[in-house]
């Protein structure tokens, strides 16, 4: 995984600001959702990817170990799927305009429902109580992306633990666009990964700053834990 620790500087900033380093620190189970963003074969198979991120296969585990840690607890587990259709074309042309013709077949080739690519690694803990979300656009929160924000809110949950790839894109917009919808929003800092170490770095420190908090999953774990006892 990456290495990562928040600069002692940007922690005192955060505190200035919150009256503390970590404001969501303690987690109500019961109300906190794991976000686990598009971790795909499309991006994790070499031979089917169509932006291959090397790092996504490494945070799996710790995914999987937030994810039964939460789910035991009485959580829910949101696995997102990131996939092209023809609407991407159209409602979100500029997208396309961005990248050359051949970049664009490659991720429909990769992303379309029903390839190789868009299914989910095959490691990933999935059980059935689990929910599975489609995607449409980088943010899984953001309108016309995805339904997640309903579900969120019909199953109670007010707080989410984004993980997944890569950081810097489909994580970290996901994750501030949670904060605008006013989820308490955690970037769980060895659940995601990006394409270098420098650019995990710097989608962290940015998030953290205003828009909500990055803790390890041992943190997680612990804030979770922290909830249980207050309630004992």
């Amino acid at each position: 995984m990456h290495p990562f620790t928040l600069p002692e500087s940007i922690q005192a900033r955060v505190a200035a600001r919150c009256g503390t380093p970590h404001p969501f620190a303690r987690l109500d189970p019961k109300r906190t959702a794991l976000v686990v963003v598009d971790l795909q074969n499309g991006f994790m198979r070499q031979d089917v990817a169509h932006a291959w991120c090397p790092m996504a296969e490494h945070v799996v585990p710790a995914v999987n170990r937030l994810a039964g840690a939460l789910r035991q607890a009485g959580g829910g587990i949101f696995w997102i799927q990131n996939t092209f259709d023809a609407r991407c074309e159209t409602e979100w042309s500029v997208m396309q305009d961005m990248v050359t013709p051949a970049a664009r077949a490659r991720r429909a080739a990769a992303m379309s429902e029903g390839t190789v690519g868009n299914q989910l690694w095959p490691a990933l803990d999935v059980q059935p109580a689990d929910e599975i979300v489609r995607k449409y656009r980088y943010s899984a929160f953001i309108q016309g992306s995805s339904d997640l924000p309903a579900r969120l809110q019909a199953g109670g949950f007010d707080t989410v633990l984004i993980t997944g790839t890569v950081t810097s894109v489909c994580c970290e917009s996901s994750a501030r666009d949670a904060m605008m919808l006013n989820f308490r929003t955690v970037m769980v800092s060895d659940g995601c990964a990006a394409m270098s170490d420098a650019e995990h770095a710097a989608s962290l420190v940015a998030f953290y700053l205003q828009f909500g908090d990055v803790l390890t999953v041992d943190e997680c774990v612990a804030g979770l834990a922290m909830n249980e006892r207050e309630a004992a």
